[in-house]
Parts: C-alpha cells; sequence; structure tokens
C-alpha cells in the first residue's frame, strides 16, 4: 500500500507536490503555533509533523529538522516531572 502511494506520489509534477506539501506543512504549523497562544494540549507534535511534511520536498525544512531532532535529544524530560520538595 506504502509503495504504491509512493509510487503514484512520485507521477504528479513536482511543482503540485511541492505546493500540497507546503499546504499541508504549513497548516499543521499554522495550528501548532496558534495552540501556543490558546490553551491546547499537544502543540510540539503539530510544530513537528508540520516539519516532517515539508521536510519530505523542502531541503530547507530538512535541514531545520535536523537541528530540532539535535536540540531535542539534548532535552532531558526527568527535569520536567521531577517532584519539589
Amino acid at each position: 500500500m506504502k509503495s504504491k502511494f509512493l509510487k503514484t506520489w512520485k507521477l504528479l509534477p513536482k511543482s503540485l507536490r511541492k505546493t500540497i506539501v507546503l499546504l499541508i506543512g504549513s497548516t499543521l504549523i499554522i495550528t501548532g503555533l496558534v495552540l501556543i497562544i490558546l490553551p491546547g494540549p499537544f502543540t510540539m507534535p503539530f510544530l513537528i509533523l508540520g516539519l516532517v511534511v515539508l521536510a519530505a520536498e523542502f531541503a530547507w525544512a530538512e535541514s531545520l529538522l535536523i537541528q530540532v531532532r539535535h536540540h531535542g535529544a539534548k532535552i532531558d524530560p526527568r527535569k520536567f516531572f521531577r517532584k519539589s520538595k
């Protein structure tokens, strides 16, 4: 199923693929940014997923995603959930 989708995806003209990816990726990123301001959960997954979608067709998004992964690997989640005395 996945390979059939990828074959069909590659048959689309490059400009159409980039337009679709730009629309979906930017929508996810804007949704994530809106959730920072408005009360709502799951802000970061929207931003990261938007970058993943954009990285499928854009080199600048791929390099940005690599930087995000690098900085995300440095974060220790245990620091955020320590009980204060």
